[in-house]
């Protein structure tokens, strides 16, 4: 059960921030085992359990451990997250609902970071061919979270058949309907997690949708 981060949680996470080594690692590694690994492993129970009869999707924790060969020479991320996609080879190139921890606070929602450029020409074209239903997940989202779905846009958009599909039509990548929270009381209880989850439920048509063109 997820009973909300502590002090102690966003302690670590400055400590690791500006003790990225092993030492500092090794003599804290207790306080992130049960004051951040574990409440982030019950969080991403928590947040799953309302897609558990969604067939293909799965969910994801992170660890702190950085792959040396990637990333030297630190050690260690700065931050944790929960990723609930589909059983993809690379979660970038697909949209996912997540989470994410970090020393500024936290970080919520759908999130499409890297679509391929033919998944972009299909979404284009189904749009295209039939915008109502796009135009009604798109409506339905943003009333639901009470947040606009933004995008890294094209400098040069692309030419658009329909006046009402023009913001679409210039999305590039970094497609996101997102909330970051500063860390505060409200960040500090079980509170945390139904509105994480409440939100990422609001959020699921829009990873439906943008699902369609990565398969």
């Amino acid at each position: 059960m997820f009973n909300g981060y502590s002090a102690a949680a966003v302690d670590f996470l400055w400590g690791i921030r500006f003790n990225n080594n092993r030492e500092w690692f090794l003599e804290h590694k207790k306080d992130y085992t049960e004051h951040l690994y574990g409440p982030t492993k019950e969080l991403g129970a928590h947040l799953f359990e309302p897609f558990l009869d969604t067939p293909g999707l799965l969910c994801k924790v992170s660890r702190i451990y950085r792959d040396a060969r990637l990333h030297p020479p630190v050690p260690y991320k700065e931050s944790l997250w929960i990723c609930i996609r589909h059983d993809v080879e690379w979660w970038a190139e697909n949209p996912c609902l997540y989470f994410e921890i970090n020393p500024d606070g936290v970080h919520y929602g759908c999130f499409f970071w890297h679509p391929k450029t033919a998944a972009l020409e299909a979404f284009r074209r189904e749009i295209a061919r039939d915008p109502d239903t796009f135009l009604n997940v798109v409506e339905q989202v943003e009333r639901d979270t009470g947040v606009t779905i933004t995008a890294e846009e094209y400098k040069r958009p692309k030419p658009c058949p329909d006046e009402r599909l023009e913001r679409f039509y210039r999305w590039k990548g970094q497609i996101g309907c997102t909330v970051h929270e500063d860390f505060s009381e409200a960040t500090f209880g079980p509170a945390l997690g139904d509105r994480v989850r409440d939100f990422l439920v609001a959020a699921m048509p829009l990873m439906e949708y943008m699902s369609r063109f990565t398969a």
